[in-house]
């Protein structure tokens, strides 16, 4: 594998693919690389038919979803076209279908029972970014200092998906929370405006992304809350209880980050108030 991380890094370097996805990539590469040279085969000799038998091996040995199945095989496509410099037919390795599935929203009124059942003065000021200004669980992570804006009451969000840069709302209540964790850890260090909000252990680096991740499951399961809630979640529930509130669905896909309208629209499904005025037939009686 190490032979082929030159050529990796050049390719991401050249084309400016962002950290998370670099990692992603090159994570999917070296397990499927490893599945080949176990089965005593050379990863440069690698053909359609290792691609397959792979993509069968994910679904039934590891039950990994349709969805991230796909991912897998986007990151093996990447490598066999542009490292190996091989053809590609899609007919060979189609994409498995995705049975889509509506996300869990729960009600305002439990969401802001998680927040403030948090005691961890970090861990509550990155959900509540989360959730406040519906961020990903990367962007929060990757938030530096200068990217938040009392003044103007906006959020900027730096090479985030698809290597876009957006705006979005800055939650008084988050700010108020950001100010207490700033007093509590950062007032009286050495900090510039281009350091992480939210440093990780390691010197240097932001908070890992897993971190997070883990926080909330743990919130969740102490909670005893649906089980099927995740940090994601809250960017779910930003989305939809903005919705609730009489926000335009174009500013939500701005502040979102969504290239195409239809994405944020989906968000229309899951809103209790979409329903409102709505009466069945069985109880129009004329």
């Amino acid at each position: 594998m190490r032979k082929f991380s030159r050529e990796l890094e050049l390719y991401f370097e050249l084309r400016g693919t962002p950290e998370s996805s670099r990692e992603s990539y090159t994570r999917r590469v070296k397990a499927f690389v490893h599945f080949v040279e176990d089965r005593g085969k050379k990863a440069q000799d690698t053909t359609l038919q290792d691609i397959q038998e792979y993509a069968l091996y994910l679904k039934k040995e590891r039950s990994l979803s349709a969805g991230t199945i796909n991912n897998y095989i986007s990151s093996i496509r990447f490598f066999y076209t542009h490292v190996l410099d091989k053809e590609w037919n899609k007919r060979k390795v189609p994409r498995m279908r995705r049975v889509h599935k509506l996300p869990v929203i729960p009600p305002k009124e439990a969401v802001l029972t998680l927040l403030d059942s948090i005691t961890n003065l970090k861990h509550k000021a990155i959900l509540m970014m989360i959730y406040g200004s519906g961020l990903r669980v990367s962007e929060v992570a990757k938030l530096k200092i200068s990217d938040i804006c009392s003044k103007t009451m906006r959020v900027r969000v730096d090479n985030a998906k698809h290597n876009t840069n957006r705006y979005t709302v800055l939650s008084e209540a988050a700010l108020g929370v950001l100010r207490q964790y700033f007093r509590t850890y950062l007032s009286g260090t050495k900090y510039s405006p281009g350091d992480w909000l939210f440093p990780g252990r390691v010197s240097g680096k932001h908070i890992h992304i897993k971190t997070i991740k883990n926080t909330l499951l743990k919130i969740r399961d102490r909670l005893q809350m649906d089980e099927r809630i995740s940090a994601h979640t809250l960017r779910h529930c930003f989305a939809t209880h903005s919705l609730e509130a009489g926000v335009e669905i174009a500013h939500i896909r701005e502040m979102l980050g969504h290239k195409n309208l239809s994405t944020t629209a989906g968000y229309l499904h899951l809103t209790s108030k979409s329903m409102l005025g709505v009466k069945s037939p069985l109880d129009v009686r004329e």
